[in-house]
């Protein structure tokens, strides 16, 4: 397999099934972790989003009505392109996304998992058959939502532009992607590749990298059906408002800021792993990241010191050059917050025990103690290496911390009763629950979706993505009209 991209093909350019000038000029994309220039890809304008959403809005109801077997064979072709171009794939979530290699590694066969599980949702049942009514022929039927537009973040991004993009057009859609423009390559132009490569006609994806001004364009587009957006809870808020002005289909993935429990009887060795791979993952930024690490007193010493020794042992360092833990954070902007948010909880009290310095965007990891729910680091999403932790006395105080967040994306709990796992986790007011695991945790075939903050409750996943991208339309039929007593 050739290379991901020629840079004369994309430099300047977007996607609509050939590269083509982009209305904004250049966008350059650099590497975090030294500030080199990787690329440069077009950056898209309002007006070229409307010309795109025109051309898939074109497109669609042929690749709708092609056979079920022709889609899925588009979706398992393209896993293949991507298993066969998977090492330099790999190097650029490495140097674009600041991503350790067991990071990049990881996320491929993510993305993996989801081409092959959206490859089966053509040639699945669509539809039911209900009783005769009045001698019609009676059923209810999936028909695909039309266009979809996919807003997709700079964290994970193959795989959080894929996951929406993949079973859309699976299901007979086609789609306008915009990722973000810190990730344009990874998040866009392999898209566009492993998809021109395995044959998907041209204008059913189009991949617009740009800023805020292509990201609202596609929103209030009336010729776009849905957006599928994943990204912060602020932007989440205003993609979710112009939607629902428009009466328009959203699915919105956003932030979280997620609790690891820790009981007394939890085994503390185990919970203390799974806490520093939360919070350290990725330089946690991560939606799912353990955002607090609330612990119950009788072991939360002991669980801080083992915590403490996890994070002192990981390397930080440049993830295209050694073998690291932790590679940088995203860019300066993201630097500041993560430090502005500790400095801050410092200030009101917390304990630096372990991290709380960086160098250049290489943030140590870090661990906090002493921290009270009146602290920034408690309330806000850090999005950054730093593990809060919270005193409790008992199981009922950590749940009531637990609940004491706008978030409700994903919660872990170690305990070493799995039904006191369960019965708690009835009681946790997030998506997602993991008894005795970490909370980064998802796979193509699970229901996954947040509550309150974290998005209005869309589940994307194996059969899930039928009800994220296709209609119900009831259809009767009958052989001859009846005469009504009108």
């Amino acid at each position: 397999m050739g290379k991901v991209f020629e840079p004369d093909d994309v430099a300047g350019r977007i996607f609509d099934g050939t590269w083509r000038e982009a209305g904004g000029g250049p966008l350059e994309v650099t590497e975090p972790a030294t500030g080199a220039r990787l690329a440069v890809v077009g950056n898209a304008t309002a007006a070229d989003v409307r010309t795109a959403v025109a051309a898939a809005s074109a497109a669609q109801p042929a690749w709708a009505e092609r056979p079920a077997g022709e889609r899925a064979a588009v979706l398992r072709r393209a896993a293949l392109v991507l298993e066969d171009g998977a090492g330099e794939v790999a190097r650029w979530l490495i140097r674009e996304g600041g991503a350790t290699r067991a990071k990049a590694e990881f996320e491929i066969r993510s993305v993996l998992d989801e081409l092959w599980t959206a490859a089966s949702l053509p040639t699945g049942p669509h539809g039911v058959l209900l009783p005769r009514d009045d001698g019609a022929r009676s059923e209810g039927r999936r028909l695909p939502v039309g266009v979809v537009g996919v807003i997709s973040p700079w964290n994970f991004p193959l795989v959080l532009s894929l996951r929406a993009v993949a079973p859309a057009l699976a299901l007979g859609n086609a789609v306008v992607l915009k990722p973000d423009p810190r990730t344009a390559v990874s998040g866009g132009v392999v898209p566009a590749w492993i998809f021109q490569e395995a044959g998907l006609p041209p204008g059913l994806l189009h991949v617009l990298p740009g800023g805020p001004e292509a990201g609202a364009a596609l929103t209030a587009d009336p010729g776009t059906d849905m957006i599928a957006f994943t990204g912060s809870t602020a932007v989440g808020r205003e993609v979710g408002a112009t939607a629902g002005r428009l009466l328009k289909r959203v699915s919105l993935e956003l932030g979280g800021n997620n609790a690891l429990i820790v009981l007394e009887d939890a085994d503390v060795e185990a919970a203390s792993s799974a806490g520093a791979f939360g919070s350290f993952l990725h330089q946690g930024q991560v939606c799912m990241t353990t955002g607090r690490h609330i612990v119950v007193a009788s072991v939360a010493e002991e669980y801080v010191e083992r915590l403490v020794r996890r994070a002192r042992a990981l390397r930080v360092g440049d993830p295209a050059t050694g073998d690291v833990a932790l590679g940088p954070v995203i860019d300066a902007g993201q630097l500041r917050r993560i430090d502005s948010l500790v400095r801050a909880s410092v200030a009101a009290g917390a304990e630096v025990r372990c991290g709380g310095t960086h160098e250049g965007l290489f943030y140590r990891p870090t661990v906090l103690t002493g921290v009270t729910r009146e602290m920034p680091v408690f309330r806000e999403e850090i999005f950054g290496p730093v593990a809060p932790v919270i005193v409790v006395a008992d199981e009922e105080e950590a749940l009531a911390v637990a609940r004491d967040s706008e978030h409700g994306l994903v919660a872990a709990v170690h305990t070493g009763s799995a039904e006191r796992g369960r019965a708690l986790a009835d009681r946790l007011p997030t998506g997602i629950v993991h008894v005795n695991g970490q909370t980064v945790n998802d796979n193509a075939h699970v229901p996954f979706g947040g509550r309150g903050a974290s998005g209005n409750g869309t589940r994307f996943g194996a059969g899930h993505s039928w009800d994220a991208f296709t209609e119900w339309q009831w259809l009767t039929v009958r052989e001859t009209a009846p005469v009504y007593p009108f």
